[in-house]
């Protein structure tokens, strides 16, 4: 019979460390190198993952002149260079790692895309022309549709080739808007102009504001034809609808709009400068100092480390349910101020 007693007992005679190989002399380096590669790595993402700083506007050119609409342009043009050359550059279209890994930035990165295409259409349809049957700008005709490429291709073309060319365009622009021939490059800082790309703040706002505010989930009343009774639908509309922010894309949808409200931001400190006399004529500007003040709010620094999802009233907070709170505010400011621009 077996003697099982001696699988109890100890082998008194230790086993030869040379017979053991090279690998298990080497797992102590080894696992070493590979906390410090993990741990190099996570402060990579982590550099790569700030969000940037609200820098000021430049209100003159270089030269301490003051040309009306420079601000404007001179704010997309940097806001767009952060984009292409920030720390570990642009993230949304990469396939390796470390950046493959990354969702927040590449969130924040869309949010400040939207926005940047949102002005470059307005300033190629209204800001640079004096009247509908007036002729586009020829750098304005380039930028604006390269700014709506696809945001996330790594082939070529690439969307960082695409921006770029975008950007350049809109150097041009700028470079003709401040030289000294009169026929060149123009910016019309009408009220009417203002309220186009207001209304499509406004749009913006409003849209954010309902899908972060969907992160807990609500049973809403249908009002996509009210106050039209002779409308219709190409669908049959219920009488309540069901919101919700899948559970996976709620930190993507936060991220997306705290880009949204950084470049909200700069671009309406630009216009603050760009359309002054407009706003002074319309006592307007406190106002727009307003939209601005909430919007500098909804950027304060997150403290938590992760985007947390409670319900409204849990014992942990929802970080989805406090942005929108400013958004909110924020979108109805916009929409006094365009009612105050129309009227007068």
């Amino acid at each position: 019979m077996p003697d099982f007693a001696k699988w109890f007992r100890r082998d008194p005679t230790p086993p030869d460390p040379a017979a053991r190989g090279w690998l298990h002399r080497l797992r102590w380096p080894i696992a070493v190198v590979v906390l410090v590669l993990v741990a190099g790595l996570w402060a990579l993402c982590y550099y790569w993952s700030r969000e940037p700083e609200v820098f000021y506007v430049n209100e003159k050119t270089p030269d301490g002149r003051t040309v009306v609409g420079y601000s404007t342009v001179d704010t997309l043009t940097r806001v767009i260079s952060w984009l292409l050359d920030k720390p570990g550059g642009y993230l949304s279209n990469d396939i390796m790692p470390p950046s493959a890994w990354l969702d927040n930035m590449p969130s924040f990165e869309f949010g400040v895309v939207v926005q940047c295409r949102d002005l470059a259409r307005v300033l190629r349809q209204d800001y640079s022309r004096s009247q509908s049957q007036s002729v586009e700008d020829k750098d304005l005709i380039i930028a604006e549709p390269d700014l709506n490429y696809t945001n996330d291709r790594w082939l070529v073309p690439s969307t960082e080739g695409k921006y770029r060319e975008a950007l350049d365009a809109l150097n041009r622009y700028k470079a003709r808007l401040i030289d000294a021939d009169p026929n060149d490059a123009q910016f019309y800082a009408r009220a009417d102009n203002l309220r186009e790309w207001l209304l499509v703040v406004e749009t913006r706002l409003g849209s954010l504001s309902q899908r972060l505010s969907a992160s807990v989930g609500q049973i809403r009343v249908n009002t996509d034809l009210g106050g039209a009774p002779a409308g219709e639908s190409a669908r049959t509309l219920t009488k309540d609808v069901v919101v919700k922010t899948p559970w996976f894309e709620i930190d993507d949808v936060f991220y997306e709009s705290r880009g949204s409200a950084w470049t909200m931001l700069l671009f309406l400190r630009a216009a603050q400068f760009d359309f002054e006399r407009t706003l002074e004529d319309k006592n307007a500007v406190v106002s727009l100092r307003q939209i601005i003040r909430e919007l500098e709010a909804a950027l304060a620094p997150v403290g938590s480390p992760i985007i947390m999802n409670g319900s409204e009233y849990a014992l942990f907070p929802n970080h989805s349910l406090v942005l929108p709170s400013y958004l909110s505010r924020a979108h109805s400011a916009v929409a006094d101020l365009r009612e105050l621009l129309e009227r007068g």
